[in-house]
Parts: C-alpha cells; structure tokens; sequence
C-alpha cells in the first residue's frame, strides 16, 4: 500500500495533465451493458439454458449464506469456540457472504433478463465493494496464517500474543486495508470519460474491462492499478507462502498426537488460500486481455470459492463439527418446546367453558 501511494503521489501530475485534455463535450455514458456469462456463439445454447442457470445459481447462493451465517452463529453461540482462530474464521465467513453478495444476486436476476444494463454509479459501487472484499479477504487470510504461525511456532506466547485486542485489531485492519485498496483503484476511474462503448464482457463491472472502454489514452491508470492490486496480492501470497512453509517445517520436526491435528488445519489454511489466490493471480496477470476462461475464474472466486470454505473448514474440523451438532440440538430442543407450549396454550383455551 506504501508503494501504491507512492505510485499515486509521483503520477498526480501527469493524471491532472491527462484530465485537463479531455474533451468537454463528449455524452457521458450513463449505463454499462453487461455480457453476462455467455460469448456471442453461445447466445442460442445459454437462451435455452437461463432457466437451469437461474435455479443452479439461485441454489448455490442460498447454500453459500446458509454455510457461512452457520458458522458465524456456531462460533458465536459456542463458548469453546471463542478463540481468535474461531474468531478469524467468522470473519472470513461474514466476508465471504460480502464478497459472493456484490454481483452475484445481480447476475441472478439478469439470467431472466433479455437486456442486462447497470447504471454508471451501480458500476463504480461493484468496482468498490469487489476491491473492498476481496482486498479485505487477503488481509484477513494472512492473519490467520499468522495465528496459525503463533499457536504452533510460539504456543506458550499465544494466549499473550494472539489477545481479544490484538485479533480484533487484525480484523479492523483488513477492512481498513480493503477500503483504502479500493479507493485507490477508484479515484480517479469514476471521472474518466466513458463516451463510446458500454458493453462489459462480464457478468459484473470488473476494473480492467471497464477502463478499457473509456475515451482516453489509460496507461498511467492501468499502471496504476496493476502496481497498486499487483503489489497488495504478491505481498499477501508471499507471507502467505513464508508463514506456511514455516509452519509445515515446525510440524515436520515434531512427531506428536497434536501434530496431526495441526496438518488437517493447515491443509484447511492452504487450500482455501490456492482456491482464492489462483483465479485472482490467473485473471490480473493478463487485466488487459480477455480469455473466455475468465468468466469461469470469475464466477469461482465470486460464488464457488465463498461456498468451498466453509465445507473445507468444517469438514476437517472436528471442534466445529460437535459445536454445529450441538447448535442443531439446541435449536430443535427449543422448537420443541415451543411447540409444546402452544399445545398447552391452545388446549387451556380449549378447556375454558
């Protein structure tokens, strides 16, 4: 981020330059049309498709709120729970309702739709929440990976090291991090001059495709943007990379009952760290060429990958598996009751002369 705003500071001249040339009588285009999921050639197929589509799509966010608020309300309502790996981990779920929420109920309802179209200003607010997202779940993801690094690298220190206030702070810190990511990627898109094409080939405003229809030379901004995203991913992915293959070498130096419980976590760790990343480097590698399996890595982190987390880390995780037993007890020990006393209610009513 130091870097970025640097990148920023040293290109403001230039950028002010760039406005100051644009053309003060260009119609400003107040809607962007999105492509959606299908290319040209596919239009016939994906026409009698959208009604399959719709329920599959429908169905698998449904099946991602219901995973992650479930883990949200069992580590809330399980005292055991109330650690910061249990702590990150809602986190990391609440963000990955957040994340899947931005486009995908939009993308929902225009599978029904002839014409997709979004407005100039429901464009830049998609642009903001994915960077804001998705720069937060980085963040985030590094510091579970540090929390992992503590409890199994320095497990006397971790209840001093990994406090309510530290952990807490880690969180603000992703959202923080997240918001001031996104800005930096928007400040000065939303005053460029979009005045000729309005087709984005996506099924969301994605930054790179959006820039590209703008009216003016974008080299600087697309600078810009690949040094602010490139460097915020390769800084995650590396202490990711560093955090992890130290701990899997600590692992491989001790032989204990403990140890196994710790390679099942961090193959957890991992996997939703290469479900996340790999699509991300894969797209922003090329943000200026688009390939059709885009759309497919696209759609992957944005529904499937907010919906593979939480199976990953419940299936593999035991503590999490006899807390969710013990909520679904709960839950309906209290429906039976309830219901119990609207017998009893109504047969009192009943009994009343």
């Amino acid at each position: 981020l130091l870097h970025s705003c640097t990148i920023l500071c040293l290109t403001i001249p230039q950028l002010m330059d760039i406005y100051h040339t644009f053309p003060q009588n260009n119609s400003r285009v107040t809607e962007f049309v999105l492509v959606g999921l299908s290319t040209s050639w596919e239009l016939q197929i994906i026409f009698f498709l959208q009604p399959f589509y719709f329920l599959f799509f429908t169905m698998f966010y449904m099946a991602i709120l219901l995973g992650n608020f479930l883990i949200v309300l069992t580590v809330i309502s399980e005292p055991a729970l109330h650690t910061p790996m249990y702590f990150l981990l809602s986190n990391l779920s609440f963000i990955d309702v957040c994340l899947s929420s931005f486009a995908t109920p939009k993308m929902i309802a225009d599978l029904l739709l002839e014409r997709k179209s979004i407005s100039f200003n429901g464009c830049m607010t998609q642009i903001f929440f994915l960077h804001v997202f998705a720069g937060g779940e980085m963040v985030l993801l590094v510091a579970m990976a540090y929390d992992r690094y503590v409890a199994i690298c320095k497990p006397l220190h971790y209840a001093t090291i990994m406090s309510l206030q530290k952990c807490t702070g880690l969180v603000v810190a992703s959202w923080v991090i997240g918001i001031l990511h996104s800005l930096s990627q928007l400040a000065f898109t939303v005053n460029l001059p979009f005045c000729g094409p309005n087709e984005v080939d996506s099924f969301f405003c994605d930054l790179p495709l959006v820039i590209k229809l703008a009216c003016v030379d974008t080299y600087i901004l697309e600078i810009m943007m690949l040094s602010d995203s490139g460097l915020m991913a390769m800084t995650s992915f590396i202490l990711l990379l560093i955090s992890y293959t130290v701990i899997l070498v600590t692992v491989q130096q001790h032989s204990s009952a403990g140890t196994a419980k710790a390679r099942a976590t961090l193959t957890a760790h991992i996997t939703v760290v290469a479900l996340f990343f790999g699509p991300c480097i894969f797209i922003y590698a090329w943000p200026f060429k688009n390939f059709p399996v885009d759309k497919v890595l696209s759609v992957f982190y944005t529904v499937f990958t907010p919906l593979l987390n939480p199976i990953i880390y419940t299936l593999r995780n035991k503590e999490m598996k006899s807390a969710m037993q013990k909520l679904k007890g709960q839950l309906m020990n209290s429906r039976q009751l309830s219901q119990l006393s609207l017998t009893m209610r109504t047969d009192h009513l009943l009994m009343k002369p």
